[in-house]
């Protein structure tokens, strides 16, 4: 007996499913506006040297004679950022003169920042410009080194103490770390505290994410994998609004976390997996779990059907023991899938954050190529939504990934200077990075067993935060040649793509309960197509 006749019985797909789905969007929504934050948080408004403490020596000069006479200016025409004369060149005054070969110094007294776009900054809290810059990728980095290394924690804690208890875990410490960082009195203070706010905040996606799939049919997965990528969306497209109007990098960082306030008040509706709880033998509290479900899905006389000595069926006695991310790797079928999922999500990952981050790489502004990002990514998962039973999650995966290194090496070859047609592309790109995200995220959780799925979603996520970790660093090196990250971010997705392509389909399959259902052949009525198995039920043939 498989879980999945379970839920056929109870309504794997009904209002008690709903409430979680709606439940842990309010939670997710908090997740792409921190992931993203780094843009708006460390943007680098204009800025040129303080010049101020020459006031007495400029004397009654106009501002803009002050600045003339102080700062060289650039090719463009603009003011350089990170330099100045060595002493005011009052002949500058003299339309007619020419200035060459004048000494220059870097800014002794600091510098003084354009506040036109941005009120507040962390660039202009800390002087992050000029050899400072720098530091500004390195925070998003250190951020999602943090978010690495908790999607490997709270995979594992997930798996052990249960996904209900770890949310709130993660919905509790992001918000106390979110919050304690606008507080910060330097600049190191600030990466330690978003470090942890990482670390913190990305249980809450690997863990909803598990915990909605486990409380659904098969019919209903592909629905409920796009409803937890569309909250993603929604925060993605939002957050270009809300930074629009929070100019203030420190209250904008407190209007993102908010949500996480919510969502702490609305955990205790929040159930445990019932799939987890059978797993872990806890068969009492999983049949408490089916029963609440059964009955605001209005299954009520359903409940008879099992007791909790059926429920311990489900899983033997000898799987009835602690997991660990060692399981990945002890049998052969499991160690090759955890290669290919964890090469697949990093590839994803890297592709997809390459392309947001370098949100001023395709033309327009800020504020709207962020909105276009993501707001292009509502028709594609759409399209994917579509894609996932036509041709299943192997080919969308795979096909996404070739699209989406397709695109990043044809902007290579565009000129700057058409930025329209760069934009265009880029966001195509973008759109299909999305696609193979919102597909893997689906995929992935349908490979692993129960037993050890948190922790399978723990490692993958892991990949794919390292995966985006590199990314701000791989863009870095634009400054070596102007398009080098773009072909290296399409190696990426193409080599993504060839080794997704050796994933088994997972299409109107059951999940996986157990180790020996990947190790060993599959039983034959797991190898059943959906159909087929629909019409058995049909026909009386009851599992239960």
């Amino acid at each position: 007996m498989k879980f999945e006749d379970l839920l056929a019985e109870i309504d794997g797909f009904g209002r008690f499913q709903k409430l979680v789905l709606l439940l842990s969007f309010i939670g997710r929504f908090t997740l792409p506006c921190h992931f993203l934050l780094n843009n708006y948080i460390s943007a680098i408004p204009s800025h040129h040297c303080n010049i101020t403490f020459l006031d007495d020596v400029l004397g009654n000069l106009t501002w803009e004679q002050k600045l003339a006479v102080s700062i060289p200016k650039e090719e463009d025409g603009s003011f350089a950022s990170c330099h100045m004369f060595a002493e005011p060149q009052f002949q500058l005054l003299d339309t007619e003169s020419n200035c060459t070969d004048v000494p220059l110094i870097q800014c002794p007294q600091g510098w003084e920042h354009d506040h036109s776009s941005f009120i507040s900054t962390l660039s202009t809290e800390w002087d992050l410009v000029c050899e400072n810059r720098g530091m500004n990728k390195a925070l998003a980095t250190i951020f999602f080194i943090g978010v690495m290394l908790g999607a490997a924690i709270f995979g594992s804690l997930s798996d052990r103490y249960g996904r209900k208890t770890m949310l709130l875990v993660s919905y509790v410490l992001g918000m106390i770390f979110a919050v304690a960082s606008i507080f910060s009195t330097s600049i190191i203070m600030f990466a330690v505290l978003r470090f942890f706010t990482g670390l913190s905040i990305t249980g809450i996606v690997i863990v909803s994410s598990v915990l909605n799939v486990e409380w659904v049919d098969i019919e209903s997965r592909k629905l409920v994998g796009m409803i937890d990528s569309v909250s993603w969306t929604f925060g993605y497209t939002v957050l270009p609004g809300i930074a629009y109007g929070v100019r203030d990098w420190k209250w904008l960082t407190l209007a993102v976390t908010s949500p996480l306030l919510i969502a702490i008040f609305s955990w205790r509706w929040i159930p445990e997996s019932a799939r987890w709880l059978i797993a872990n033998g806890n068969v009492d509290k999983a049949h408490f779990y089916l029963k609440r479900c059964a009955v605001m899905n209005k299954r009520k006389s359903s409940t008879s059907n099992f007791k909790p000595e059926v429920l311990s069926s489900i899983v033997s006695k000898a799987e009835n023991r602690k997991y660990s991310y060692m399981d990945l790797i002890r049998t052969p079928k499991m160690r090759r899938l955890a290669f290919l999922t964890g090469i697949t999500w990093y590839s994803v990952a890297s592709t997809y954050y390459g392309i947001s981050f370098n949100i001023k790489g395709f033309g327009l502004n800020l504020y709207l190529n962020q909105f276009l990002y993501g707001f292009v990514e509502l028709p594609a998962k759409v399209i994917v939504y579509y894609l996932l039973d036509r041709i299943g999650r192997r080919k969308t995966e795979v096909g996404v990934l070739l699209l989406a290194g397709s695109n990043l090496i044809v902007n290579v070859f565009i000129p700057k200077d058409q930025w329209i047609i760069r934009t265009v592309i880029g966001v195509l790109g973008k759109g299909f990075a999305s696609m193979a995200f919102s597909t893997l995220v689906l995929f992935s959780s349908e490979l692993y067993p129960t037993v050890i799925r948190q922790n399978g979603m723990g490692y993958n996520s892991f990949m794919g935060r390292l995966g985006v970790a590199i990314a701000p660093l791989i863009l870095l090196l634009d400054e070596v040649w102007g398009q080098l990250s773009q072909v290296i971010l399409c190696v990426i997705a193409l080599t993504g793509g060839l080794v997704a392509y050796q994933l088994p389909e997972t299409r109107a399959r059951c999940l996986p309960e157990t180790i020996e259902d990947i190790e060993g052949p599959r039983k034959d009525q797991d190898a059943i197509p959906l159909q087929e198995k629909t019409k058995e039920q049909e026909n009386g043939k009851s599992l239960l």
